[in-house]
């Protein structure tokens, strides 16, 4: 491994797990939130929806705005978004207030879904760009695994708006390593000017690729499944299974680690079978698995082993599936990757929003409304993969 893959992989990995720490950090906080603003389950539930419905529309903006001006002012402007959307939460007296905070806080976390992706084009593709994102991957994954300790231990610290104080520091932080170690990946010379025209031709260019669009809408159906867990994990583990916040924390950190653990295989298995194949095969294990969990769940056998278990191996599906999608709905579209990237990851993120409002109005605190949807997303990603041939042989219409 490189020294150069290395440090790209920590400072890009680092700055992306502001917006997945920003979620994962305040849900132990959830149901005291309610509380405290004497706010209904779904209620508090809309502040992670509206956030990943802005955290995905405003993709649109950072994407095309870093083709034209480069990578990092684009960074510049997210972050300080995002730290005044913090501090908008902090203070919310109402539950009204901190839906809106965290609307904003969702337009300024957008810029971390979109310019490492970009830069990761920027740098490489194929294999290296797959080694590169599971790398990314890596690094993001102490954001599920200690952020919802992390929260625990700010709430007994000062109450559920110290979370979001510390998100605004967080976010300055991020400003500084950006500054001090990240360079320009986007020359002057390669970098395109953004008017309507170019956003009409590059768009319609994207949308009709259906490479592009079968890849994107894949991984988005795999991102939804972890929206809709995120937004119903902490009420679940803690209402159905009577867990303590730490417990929720060690349970969450569990199903992140089968994520995050697979990624690291992601380009050596796409290097040995294909990255296509094994993307196919991958969801076809997820849409099995997750069949299996709800059929076993509605039985009445869906204890906290049985889901702990199955959501793992889930989301080790899942993390072959993710970052290897975004890898290849790149490939192609290197000279318009900040739009590639924004559009990507609008779509996905309005897939997870959509599914999370979808699925609130049959939340009943028990998991098999959860498990339900999640078995949605599954049976979604496997009929696209199917339709698009993702993983046939090569021939003419095939992913």
């Amino acid at each position: 491994m490189s020294s150069g893959l290395f440090r790209s992989a920590i400072v890009l990995g680092l700055m992306s797990a502001v917006g997945p720490f920003s979620i994962d950090i305040y849900l132990p906080a959830l149901p005291a939130i309610g509380e405290a603003l004497d706010a209904s389950v779904a209620a508090t539930q809309m502040t992670l929806t509206v956030f990943f419905l802005s955290f995905g529309v405003s993709q649109m903006i950072y994407g095309p705005l870093s083709d034209q001006v480069g990578r990092k002012l684009p960074v510049y402007m997210g972050l300080t978004i995002f730290c005044l959307g913090s501090l908008g939460c902090a203070f919310a007296p109402t539950i009204e207030w901190l839906i809106a905070a965290r609307f904003v806080q969702g337009i300024g976390a957008a810029v971390v879904m979109v310019i490492p992706r970009a830069i990761v084009r920027d740098l490489h593709t194929g294999y290296e760009a797959t080694r590169l994102m599971a790398m990314i991957m890596l690094v993001i994954s102490v954001s599920p695994m200690l952020a919802p300790l992390a929260g625990t231990g700010l709430i007994a610290l000062g109450g559920w708006p110290t979370i979001f104080l510390f998100l605004a520091v967080a976010a300055i932080c991020s400003i500084i390593l950006v500054s001090t170690t990240l360079p320009e990946t986007l020359a002057p010379e390669n970098r395109t000017p953004v008017n309507f025209r170019t956003l009409v031709a590059g768009s319609r260019e994207l949308l009709t690729d259906s490479r592009f669009m079968g890849l994107t809408l894949i991984g988005g159906c795999g991102l939804a499944s972890f929206f809709v867990f995120i937004a119903s994990a902490s009420f679940v583990y803690t209402q159905q299974y009577g867990l303590s916040l730490l417990q929720f924390s060690l349970a969450f950190a569990v199903n992140a680690i089968g994520f995050f653990s697979s990624s690291q295989f992601a380009a050596g298995l796409g290097e040995r079978f294909g990255m296509a194949r094994m993307i196919a095969w991958a969801t076809a294990g997820f849409f099995v698995i997750e069949l299996c969990l709800l059929a076993l769940t509605a039985a009445g056998l869906g204890s906290l082993p049985v889901l702990i278990a199955f959501l793992f191996a889930g989301n080790a599906c899942l993390g072959l599936v993710i970052p290897t999608t975004m890898v290849l709905a790149l490939d192609q579209h290197g000279h318009i990757a900040g739009l590639a990237s924004s559009l990507g990851g609008t779509l996905q993120m309005v897939i997870g929003g959509l599914m999370i409002a979808a699925a609130s109005p049959f939340f009943d605190g028990t998991a098999l409304p959860m498990v339900a949807t999640i078995a949605v997303c599954a049976v979604m990603a496997f009929a696209i993969s199917r339709i698009l041939r993702v993983g046939a042989p090569e021939t003419h219409g095939a992913v």
